[in-house]
């Protein structure tokens, strides 16, 4: 059983930089794969980045690679969304989710994935 909590989220401007946190209960936290996704307001939870329970790779939506970075901290129980040159169209509810398939299994899919954080809301104005 894993418990995520996001934080990290606000207001920017385009071009500006956050960095979002992802929180993690449980003492076997490097078995977890987590990705991130983001829920627009009326549009699909959409992926956004992946990371295996190592932190060994990675794997990116088209949308943000080259701006996005994702690490984790498995002394620290968490996981990183590093978010640089946000655009508007970036403005959403930002998830962490860990899924129990496999440590080194990345999956783009949210139905993968058995843990759920509450969400951070980013947005970022033009």
């Amino acid at each position: 059983q894993v418990q995520l909590v996001e934080s990290g989220g606000g207001l920017v401007q385009a071009g500006d930089s956050l960095r979002l946190s992802c929180a993690a209960s449980g003492r076997t936290f490097s078995m977890y794969p987590v990705g991130w996704f983001r829920q627009a307001p009326g549009k699909d939870r959409d992926f956004v980045a992946a990371i295996t329970g190592s932190g060994g790779s990675t794997t990116y939506a088209d949308s943000v690679k080259g701006r996005f970075t994702i690490s984790r901290d498995n002394a620290e129980n968490t996981v990183y969304l590093q978010m640089n040159s946000l655009r508007p169209e970036d403005t959403a509810v930002y998830y962490c989710a860990a899924h129990s398939r496999g440590s080194t299994w990345l999956s783009r899919s949210s139905r993968s994935y058995d843990y759920w954080g509450q969400g951070t809301q980013v947005t970022v104005s033009s």
